[in-house]
C-alpha cells in the first residue's frame, strides 16, 4: 500500500481535484492517490494557512524566505506565494509524486516562481528561512516529526518562526512539549475542531 511519506509511492495514479476558498480567493489543485489529503484540502492545512496569513499581515511582513515543509501537492506554498508574492517560497517533500503535482499546481494557481525540491526533510534544502510552515507526516512516526522540528530550529534565522498544525489526538500536546524544550517557547496560536496551530520563535 502506498504511503504519502514514501519517496516513490507504488500503485497506479488516480487523479482527483481539491478546491480551497480562503480570504476571498479561490484555488484549485490537481491531486492523486499516494499523496496526503488526495480528495480534499485537509482542515488542519486550511487552519494553518488562515492563522499564518493573519499573523504575517499583522506583522506587516511582505518579503523574506518561507518554507512549506512536507508540501504534499503544494497547498501551503502556493497559497502563501499568492498572498505574499514578494516572498521567496520553497516547497519540499520526500514524495516524488507530490513534488510533481506541487509544480503543476503552482503553475495552475499563478505561483510559478516558487521553488520546489524533492527532499527527505531538510536533506537537500539549503540556506536559512524566515518562516517554516508544516503539517507534519504524523503517520511516518515521531522520529520523523521530531526531525522536522530539529531541522526547523537549525534552519530558521534569528527572529524566524515555525508554525506547526497537529491534531490533539495525534500528539499535539507532546509535540508542544518537545518544541518548548527545543525553542524555549511554544504558543498555541489557534485551536479548532481538535486541531492546534503551534508557533515557535527562534
Amino acid at each position: 500500500m502506498p504511503h504519502y511519506y514514501d519517496a516513490s509511492p507504488a500503485g497506479e495514479e488516480r487523479h482527483d481535484q481539491a478546491t480551497l476558498h480562503i480570504d476571498g480567493r479561490d484555488f484549485s489543485f490537481v491531486t492523486s492517490s499516494g499523496v496526503f489529503a488526495s480528495h480534499r484540502v485537509d482542515f488542519g492545512t486550511q487552519l494553518l494557512l488562515e492563522t499564518v496569513i493573519e499573523q504575517i499581515r499583522s506583522q506587516g511582513v511582505k518579503n523574506g524566505r518561507l518554507l512549506d515543509l512536507g508540501c504534499g501537492y503544494g497547498v501551503v506554498g502556493v497559497v502563501m506565494k499568492r498572498f505574499f508574492p514578494a516572498m521567496d517560497v520553497v516547497m519540499a517533500d520526500v514524495n516524488a509524486r507530490a513534488v510533481r503535482l506541487a509544480g503543476e499546481n503552482a503553475a495552475r494557481n499563478q505561483a510559478a516562481f516558487a521553488q520546489i525540491v524533492q527532499s527527505d526533510g531538510f536533506a537537500k534544502l539549503e540556506g536559512m528561512f524566515d518562516h517554516i510552515l508544516t503539517n507534519p507526516p504524523v503517520r511516518a512516526g515521531k522520529a520523523v516529526v521530531h526531525s522536522f522540528f530539529d531541522g526547523a530550529y537549525e534552519h530558521l534565522v534569528p527572529g524566524g518562526r515555525l508554525y506547526v498544525v497537529l491534531q490533539k489526538k495525534q500528539g499535539a500536546p507532546s509535540a508542544a512539549a518537545y518544541l518548548e524544550t527545543l525553542f524555549g517557547n511554544c504558543t498555541a496560536v489557534a485551536k479548532s475542531a481538535g486541531f492546534r496551530v503551534l508557533r515557535c520563535d527562534r
